[in-house]
Protein backbone atom coordinates (compact mmCIF):
# COMPACT_ATOMS: atom_id res chain seq x y z
CA UNK A 1 0.00 0.00 0.00
CA UNK A 2 1.72 3.40 -1.27
CA UNK A 3 0.40 5.99 1.32
CA UNK A 4 2.79 9.11 0.24
CA UNK A 5 -0.30 10.67 -1.14
CA UNK A 6 -1.57 10.82 2.03
CA UNK A 7 1.22 12.36 3.92
CA UNK A 8 2.34 15.35 1.33
CA UNK A 9 1.73 18.87 2.10
CA UNK A 10 -1.50 20.48 1.21
CA UNK A 11 -1.83 24.41 0.82
CA UNK A 12 -4.94 26.94 0.10
CA UNK A 13 -5.14 30.61 1.07
CA UNK A 14 -4.27 30.89 4.32
CA UNK A 15 -4.42 27.08 5.33
CA UNK A 16 -0.73 25.32 5.08
CA UNK A 17 -1.56 21.32 6.39
CA UNK A 18 1.51 18.95 6.81
CA UNK A 19 -0.86 16.14 5.32
CA UNK A 20 -4.32 15.62 3.49
CA UNK A 21 -6.16 13.75 6.84
CA UNK A 22 -8.87 15.42 8.30
CA UNK A 23 -9.99 14.74 11.85
CA UNK A 24 -14.19 14.64 10.60
CA UNK A 25 -16.92 16.80 12.62
CA UNK A 26 -17.80 14.38 15.03
CA UNK A 27 -21.18 14.73 17.36
CA UNK A 28 -19.17 14.55 21.30
CA UNK A 29 -22.50 16.34 23.10
CA UNK A 30 -20.18 16.70 26.13
CA UNK A 31 -19.67 19.83 26.31
CA UNK A 32 -21.56 21.24 29.77
CA UNK A 33 -24.62 23.55 28.64
CA UNK A 34 -22.77 24.21 25.23
CA UNK A 35 -19.84 25.33 26.95
CA UNK A 36 -16.50 23.56 25.89
CA UNK A 37 -14.58 22.06 28.67
CA UNK A 38 -10.87 21.14 29.44
CA UNK A 39 -11.76 18.21 28.82
CA UNK A 40 -13.13 19.01 25.01
CA UNK A 41 -9.73 20.46 24.85
CA UNK A 42 -7.68 18.07 25.59
CA UNK A 43 -9.36 15.43 23.69
CA UNK A 44 -8.79 17.68 20.68
CA UNK A 45 -5.46 18.30 21.53
CA UNK A 46 -4.82 14.56 21.69
CA UNK A 47 -5.32 14.29 18.23
CA UNK A 48 -3.09 17.39 16.96
CA UNK A 49 -0.16 15.78 19.01
CA UNK A 50 -0.91 12.67 16.84
CA UNK A 51 -0.59 14.50 13.33
CA UNK A 52 -3.68 15.02 12.45
CA UNK A 53 -3.34 17.68 9.67
CA UNK A 54 -6.83 19.51 10.16
CA UNK A 55 -9.38 18.88 12.94
CA UNK A 56 -12.79 19.82 12.21
CA UNK A 57 -14.98 20.21 15.53
CA UNK A 58 -18.17 18.73 16.06
CA UNK A 59 -21.06 20.78 15.08
CA UNK A 60 -21.47 24.00 17.11
CA UNK A 61 -24.68 26.16 16.82
CA UNK A 62 -25.45 29.61 16.24
CA UNK A 63 -27.19 31.90 18.29
CA UNK A 64 -30.77 31.37 17.30
CA UNK A 65 -33.53 29.75 18.81
CA UNK A 66 -33.89 25.67 18.28
CA UNK A 67 -30.17 25.70 16.68
CA UNK A 68 -29.30 22.33 18.98
CA UNK A 69 -31.26 19.63 19.24
CA UNK A 70 -29.20 18.49 22.63
CA UNK A 71 -28.09 20.08 25.84
CA UNK A 72 -24.44 19.51 25.93
CA UNK A 73 -24.00 19.88 21.93
CA UNK A 74 -21.75 23.26 22.29
CA UNK A 75 -22.54 27.22 21.24
CA UNK A 76 -20.19 29.08 19.37
CA UNK A 77 -21.00 32.49 20.62
CA UNK A 78 -21.11 34.12 24.04
CA UNK A 79 -18.36 34.68 26.17
CA UNK A 80 -18.15 31.67 28.52
CA UNK A 81 -18.35 29.53 24.85
CA UNK A 82 -15.97 31.70 23.19
CA UNK A 83 -13.60 31.73 25.85
CA UNK A 84 -13.86 27.61 26.12
CA UNK A 85 -13.44 27.48 22.30
CA UNK A 86 -10.22 30.09 22.61
CA UNK A 87 -8.64 27.62 25.17
CA UNK A 88 -9.72 24.44 22.32
CA UNK A 89 -7.59 26.46 20.00
CA UNK A 90 -4.62 27.14 21.58
CA UNK A 91 -4.55 23.48 22.78
CA UNK A 92 -4.24 22.30 19.27
CA UNK A 93 -2.06 25.16 18.01
CA UNK A 94 0.80 24.38 21.07
CA UNK A 95 0.51 20.86 19.76
CA UNK A 96 1.45 21.36 16.09
CA UNK A 97 -2.45 21.32 14.62
CA UNK A 98 -4.64 23.31 12.60
CA UNK A 99 -8.36 23.42 13.37
CA UNK A 100 -11.58 25.04 12.41
CA UNK A 101 -14.79 24.65 13.64
CA UNK A 102 -17.97 23.60 12.11
CA UNK A 103 -20.87 25.97 12.95
CA UNK A 104 -24.38 24.39 12.02
CA UNK A 105 -28.27 24.76 13.00
CA UNK A 106 -30.13 21.43 13.22
CA UNK A 107 -33.25 22.81 12.08
CA UNK A 108 -36.78 20.68 12.53
CA UNK A 109 -35.56 17.79 14.16
CA UNK A 110 -34.98 16.32 17.38
CA UNK A 111 -33.09 14.03 19.33
CA UNK A 112 -34.64 13.40 22.60
CA UNK A 113 -38.00 14.75 24.24
CA UNK A 114 -36.65 16.39 27.07
CA UNK A 115 -34.91 18.56 24.87
CA UNK A 116 -35.16 21.35 22.79
CA UNK A 117 -36.19 24.18 24.78
CA UNK A 118 -39.75 25.47 24.23
CA UNK A 119 -38.95 27.28 21.39
CA UNK A 120 -38.94 24.53 18.82
CA UNK A 121 -41.68 22.31 20.76
CA UNK A 122 -43.97 23.01 17.65
CA UNK A 123 -41.76 23.41 14.31
CA UNK A 124 -43.01 26.48 12.22
CA UNK A 125 -42.08 27.93 8.81
CA UNK A 126 -39.04 30.60 9.51
CA UNK A 127 -39.94 34.03 8.55
CA UNK A 128 -38.45 36.71 6.57
CA UNK A 129 -36.82 38.02 9.89
CA UNK A 130 -36.38 35.03 10.80
CA UNK A 131 -33.86 34.13 7.55
CA UNK A 132 -32.13 37.28 7.75
CA UNK A 133 -31.08 36.80 11.68
CA UNK A 134 -30.52 33.42 10.93
CA UNK A 135 -27.85 34.39 7.83
CA UNK A 136 -26.37 37.19 10.41
CA UNK A 137 -25.72 34.82 13.20
CA UNK A 138 -23.56 32.29 10.51
CA UNK A 139 -21.48 35.00 9.75
CA UNK A 140 -21.20 36.25 13.67
CA UNK A 141 -19.84 32.93 14.54
CA UNK A 142 -17.90 32.68 11.47
CA UNK A 143 -16.11 35.93 12.85
CA UNK A 144 -15.81 34.70 16.03
CA UNK A 145 -13.85 32.18 14.75
CA UNK A 146 -11.13 34.13 12.86
CA UNK A 147 -11.01 36.19 15.72
CA UNK A 148 -9.93 33.52 18.64
CA UNK A 149 -7.54 32.04 15.84
CA UNK A 150 -9.25 29.59 14.54
CA UNK A 151 -7.25 28.21 10.90
CA UNK A 152 -10.33 27.64 8.69
CA UNK A 153 -14.47 27.55 9.49
CA UNK A 154 -16.54 24.68 8.42
CA UNK A 155 -20.78 25.39 7.15
CA UNK A 156 -22.72 22.02 7.78
CA UNK A 157 -24.88 22.37 4.97
CA UNK A 158 -25.91 18.70 5.06
CA UNK A 159 -27.42 15.41 7.07
CA UNK A 160 -30.89 16.96 6.59
CA UNK A 161 -30.19 19.97 9.30
CA UNK A 162 -31.09 23.17 8.39
CA UNK A 163 -28.88 24.25 5.28
CA UNK A 164 -29.96 20.97 3.69
CA UNK A 165 -33.98 21.82 4.99
CA UNK A 166 -33.68 24.39 2.70
CA UNK A 167 -32.03 22.24 -0.19
CA UNK A 168 -33.98 19.45 -0.43
CA UNK A 169 -37.80 19.63 -1.91
CA UNK A 170 -39.03 17.46 -0.10
CA UNK A 171 -38.45 20.15 3.47
CA UNK A 172 -38.55 23.14 1.80
CA UNK A 173 -42.24 23.82 0.70
CA UNK A 174 -41.51 27.75 0.97
CA UNK A 175 -44.07 29.74 -1.79
CA UNK A 176 -41.72 32.35 -1.34
CA UNK A 177 -37.90 33.61 -2.63
CA UNK A 178 -36.26 30.79 -0.15
CA UNK A 179 -38.34 27.79 -1.85
CA UNK A 180 -38.28 26.94 -5.75
CA UNK A 181 -38.93 24.25 -7.89
CA UNK A 182 -35.26 23.94 -8.45
CA UNK A 183 -32.70 22.75 -6.48
CA UNK A 184 -30.89 26.30 -8.10
CA UNK A 185 -33.38 28.00 -6.81
CA UNK A 186 -33.51 26.21 -3.35
CA UNK A 187 -30.31 27.42 -2.73
CA UNK A 188 -30.72 31.06 -1.96
CA UNK A 189 -30.81 30.26 1.73
CA UNK A 190 -26.96 28.51 1.70
CA UNK A 191 -25.78 31.02 -1.21
CA UNK A 192 -26.54 33.93 1.18
CA UNK A 193 -25.10 32.01 4.15
CA UNK A 194 -21.75 31.57 2.20
CA UNK A 195 -21.78 35.19 0.95
CA UNK A 196 -22.64 37.06 4.74
CA UNK A 197 -19.51 34.74 5.96
CA UNK A 198 -17.22 35.49 3.00
CA UNK A 199 -18.29 39.40 3.88
CA UNK A 200 -17.07 38.59 8.08
CA UNK A 201 -14.24 36.83 7.05
CA UNK A 202 -12.58 38.62 4.73
CA UNK A 203 -10.89 36.91 1.16
CA UNK A 204 -7.90 34.87 2.48
CA UNK A 205 -9.88 33.06 4.79
CA UNK A 206 -10.41 29.61 4.11
CA UNK A 207 -14.63 29.07 4.67
CA UNK A 208 -15.39 25.03 4.26
CA UNK A 209 -18.90 24.13 3.27
CA UNK A 210 -20.19 20.26 4.11
CA UNK A 211 -22.55 18.88 1.97
CA UNK A 212 -24.21 15.49 1.23
CA UNK A 213 -26.96 13.91 -1.38
CA UNK A 214 -28.19 11.65 1.75
CA UNK A 215 -30.58 13.02 4.47
CA UNK A 216 -30.88 11.24 7.84
CA UNK A 217 -34.34 11.74 7.54
CA UNK A 218 -33.90 9.64 3.98
CA UNK A 219 -30.63 7.60 2.91
CA UNK A 220 -31.04 7.32 -0.27
CA UNK A 221 -32.37 10.50 -0.84
CA UNK A 222 -30.61 12.26 -4.01
CA UNK A 223 -30.17 16.48 -4.08
CA UNK A 224 -28.94 15.69 -7.63
CA UNK A 225 -29.09 13.46 -10.22
CA UNK A 226 -27.00 14.35 -13.12
CA UNK A 227 -23.63 15.85 -13.09
CA UNK A 228 -25.52 18.95 -14.84
CA UNK A 229 -27.86 19.44 -11.87
CA UNK A 230 -24.55 18.88 -9.44
CA UNK A 231 -23.29 21.61 -11.62
CA UNK A 232 -26.23 23.84 -10.85
CA UNK A 233 -26.19 23.15 -6.90
CA UNK A 234 -22.56 23.75 -6.78
CA UNK A 235 -21.24 26.75 -8.65
CA UNK A 236 -23.32 29.06 -7.14
CA UNK A 237 -21.91 28.65 -3.85
CA UNK A 238 -18.61 28.70 -5.48
CA UNK A 239 -19.24 32.09 -6.60
CA UNK A 240 -21.09 32.88 -3.31
CA UNK A 241 -17.20 32.01 -1.53
CA UNK A 242 -17.24 28.88 -0.85
CA UNK A 243 -13.21 27.75 -1.08
CA UNK A 244 -13.70 23.19 0.21
CA UNK A 245 -16.66 21.62 -0.77
CA UNK A 246 -16.61 18.85 1.98
CA UNK A 247 -18.52 15.98 0.19
CA UNK A 248 -20.18 13.65 2.72
CA UNK A 249 -21.07 9.74 1.74
CA UNK A 250 -21.53 7.06 3.79
CA UNK A 251 -19.35 4.74 1.97
CA UNK A 252 -16.62 7.03 -0.21
CA UNK A 253 -15.38 4.38 -2.71
CA UNK A 254 -19.16 4.17 -4.38
CA UNK A 255 -19.80 6.22 -7.81
CA UNK A 256 -22.21 9.16 -7.48
CA UNK A 257 -22.96 8.80 -11.17
CA UNK A 258 -23.26 6.20 -13.85
CA UNK A 259 -20.56 5.70 -16.32
CA UNK A 260 -17.97 7.02 -13.92
CA UNK A 261 -16.13 5.77 -10.50
CA UNK A 262 -16.32 9.10 -9.25
CA UNK A 263 -17.66 9.73 -6.08
CA UNK A 264 -19.24 12.63 -4.45
CA UNK A 265 -15.73 14.62 -4.04
CA UNK A 266 -14.82 13.83 -7.37
CA UNK A 267 -17.64 15.26 -9.18
CA UNK A 268 -17.72 18.08 -6.96
CA UNK A 269 -13.82 18.68 -7.86
CA UNK A 270 -14.29 17.81 -11.68
CA UNK A 271 -17.42 20.60 -11.89
CA UNK A 272 -16.33 23.53 -9.35
CA UNK A 273 -12.33 23.13 -10.31
CA UNK A 274 -12.32 23.51 -6.16
CA UNK A 275 -10.42 21.34 -3.79
CA UNK A 276 -12.50 18.92 -2.60
CA UNK A 277 -12.61 16.29 0.95
CA UNK A 278 -13.85 13.11 0.61
CA UNK A 279 -15.42 11.06 3.66
CA UNK A 280 -17.51 8.31 3.99
CA UNK A 281 -16.23 5.10 6.54
CA UNK A 282 -12.58 6.12 5.49
CA UNK A 283 -10.66 3.35 7.32
CA UNK A 284 -13.06 0.91 8.44
CA UNK A 285 -15.16 -2.27 6.72
CA UNK A 286 -18.87 -1.01 7.68
CA UNK A 287 -20.44 2.81 7.06
CA UNK A 288 -20.99 5.19 10.08
CA UNK A 289 -24.21 4.03 10.32
CA UNK A 290 -23.84 0.62 11.51
CA UNK A 291 -22.08 2.11 14.49
CA UNK A 292 -25.04 3.27 15.69
CA UNK A 293 -26.17 -0.78 16.28
CA UNK A 294 -22.76 -1.69 17.69
CA UNK A 295 -21.42 -2.67 14.58
CA UNK A 296 -18.61 -1.46 11.73
CA UNK A 297 -15.94 -3.07 13.76
CA UNK A 298 -12.38 -4.16 11.33
CA UNK A 299 -9.83 -2.07 9.78
CA UNK A 300 -10.14 -1.80 6.06
CA UNK A 301 -6.84 -0.96 3.97
CA UNK A 302 -6.67 2.33 2.34
CA UNK A 303 -5.53 1.02 -1.27
CA UNK A 304 -8.79 2.63 -2.53
CA UNK A 305 -8.36 5.63 -0.96
CA UNK A 306 -5.08 6.46 -1.89
CA UNK A 307 -5.67 4.97 -5.51
CA UNK A 308 -8.20 7.72 -6.04
CA UNK A 309 -6.07 10.59 -3.85
CA UNK A 310 -3.15 9.92 -5.98
CA UNK A 311 -5.38 10.25 -9.15
CA UNK A 312 -6.14 13.63 -8.17
CA UNK A 313 -9.87 12.89 -7.77
CA UNK A 314 -10.09 14.63 -4.61
CA UNK A 315 -7.29 16.67 -1.71
CA UNK A 316 -8.24 15.77 1.57
CA UNK A 317 -9.49 12.96 3.48
CA UNK A 318 -11.87 13.01 6.38
CA UNK A 319 -11.67 10.22 8.62
CA UNK A 320 -14.26 10.04 11.80
CA UNK A 321 -14.76 6.47 13.54
CA UNK A 322 -11.01 5.60 13.54
CA UNK A 323 -9.10 8.77 14.55
CA UNK A 324 -12.30 8.86 17.27
CA UNK A 325 -11.49 5.11 18.26
CA UNK A 326 -7.25 5.84 17.80
CA UNK A 327 -6.18 9.32 18.47
CA UNK A 328 -2.79 8.01 17.36
CA UNK A 329 -4.37 6.52 13.92
CA UNK A 330 -2.59 8.94 11.74
CA UNK A 331 1.05 8.24 13.19
CA UNK A 332 0.62 4.75 13.44
CA UNK A 333 -0.88 4.29 9.61
CA UNK A 334 2.45 6.73 8.57
CA UNK A 335 4.98 5.14 10.10
CA UNK A 336 3.57 1.29 8.44
CA UNK A 337 2.15 0.36 11.70
CA UNK A 338 -0.92 -0.75 10.47
CA UNK A 339 -1.05 -3.69 12.50
CA UNK A 340 -1.28 -1.80 15.56
CA UNK A 341 -4.19 0.08 15.01
CA UNK A 342 -7.07 -0.18 17.41
CA UNK A 343 -10.74 -2.13 16.02
CA UNK A 344 -13.40 0.16 15.98
CA UNK A 345 -15.98 -0.08 18.83
CA UNK A 346 -19.47 1.48 19.03
CA UNK A 347 -18.81 2.33 22.58
CA UNK A 348 -16.01 5.06 21.83
CA UNK A 349 -18.89 7.20 20.69
CA UNK A 350 -20.39 7.99 23.90
CA UNK A 351 -17.17 8.32 25.87
CA UNK A 352 -14.37 11.24 25.39
CA UNK A 353 -10.49 10.33 25.37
Amino acid sequence: MSIEALFSPFSYKNLHLKNRVVMAPMTRAQSDSGVPTQKIADYYARRAASEVGLILSEGTVINRPASKNMQNIPDFYGTEALNGWKNVIDSVHKNGGKMGPQIWHVGDTRMSEDYPLAEMEKASTMTLEDIQDTIAQFAASAKSAKDLGFDVVEIHGAHGYLIDQFFWEVTNTRTDEYGGKTLKERSRFAIEVVKAIRAAVGEDFTIILRLSQWKQQDYSAKLANSPEEMAEWLLPLKEAGVDIFHCSQRRFWEAEFEGSDLNFAGWAKKITGQPTITVGSVGLEGDFMTAFAGQGTGKADLTELTRRLKRGDFDLVAVGRAILQDPEWVKKVKNGKTEELLDFSASSMQVLY
